[in-house]
Parts: C-alpha cells; structure tokens; sequence
C-alpha cells in the first residue's frame, strides 16, 4: 500500500490531477508489489487496462492498494486499486484500476524465474483465474501483433 497527498504541482488549472501522475503512482504500487513477490528488480513490460471512474483533486489522500494475481515463468501481473480520500473528511472513494504486467530481471537484466502465487481464499482464487484468461489472451495478442509486424515488413 502507497500514500501520497495530491498538490497543485500534480493538477490541471480545474484542480482535477493528471491522469499520468495516477498512472507513474499506479507503476510504482505495482512494480513494489511484484519485487516483493520476486525478491528481484522487475521492469513494466505491459499496461493492460486503467480506467478512470471519478476524478481526484488537489487536497486528496491518494492509497494505491497492490495485489499479485499471476505469476508466469517470469512474469507478473498486479492489479492496483486507487482510492482518494478527503483526509479532513475521511470521505473517500475508488477512482480506478489498472493491471499491469512486470517480468523478473537479474542484475544483467536478463528474465529470471519468478515463485508460483498461492491463493489464500476464495477471491484470489478467482482473481488467479481470472488473471490467466488474461495471459492467454495477450499471448494471442502479441502473436496476431508480430504477425501483422512481418506483414508491414
């Protein structure tokens, strides 16, 4: 879990924050997550999805909640969850969420193997599921993409 505190150095002139500040926030959340679970430096190699559902304003809590929910040969998907919050208030809500794909590297940066995730209930069991239907289907994505690659020439 990330805390950071929205100013008006990470705004529009509206007072709404950038959505790539959100986003380098969301990386780093991720990334942390998936060095915990390698005990290596890992690199971003895929963002497959954020959405953004409601804006944050300056003056927000901003809490970047992490979890683990593939583990490949040497890959990792993270899905992060981004709460703001009134920190006067305690109001707060979820804005968005993005998965995000790390690979494992040694100091040469070569991929190194990364352990298998263990589900510890019924919800990350599911979310694992989930996160393979994912993998397989940007396995197919990346071929029809190179595919189209050698195509172009």
């Amino acid at each position: 879990m990330m805390n950071r505190l929205m100013g008006p150095t990470d705004a529009n002139n509206l007072g709404n924050v950038h959505g790539g500040i959100i986003m380098k926030l969301v990386d780093e959340a991720g990334a942390l997550a998936a060095m915990r679970h390698a005990g290596s430096p890992v690199v971003t190699v895929q963002i497959d999805s954020m959405s953004f559902s409601k804006p944050i304003f300056v003056g927000s809590l901003v809490t970047l909640e992490a979890e683990c929910t593939y583990a490949g040969r040497t890959s990792i998907e993270v899905r992060v969850t981004v709460k703001a919050e009134n920190p006067i208030t305690g109001e707060g809500t979820t804005t968005n969420h993005g998965y995000l794909v790390y690979v494992a590297i040694d100091s040469a940066g070569t991929p190194i193997e990364v352990p298998s995730l263990i589900a510890e209930n019924e919800a990350q069991a599911r979310r694992m599921e989930q996160a393979q239907a994912r993998q397989a289907f940007r396995k197919q994505q990346s071929k029809a993409e190179k595919e189209i690659d050698e195509l172009d020439g």
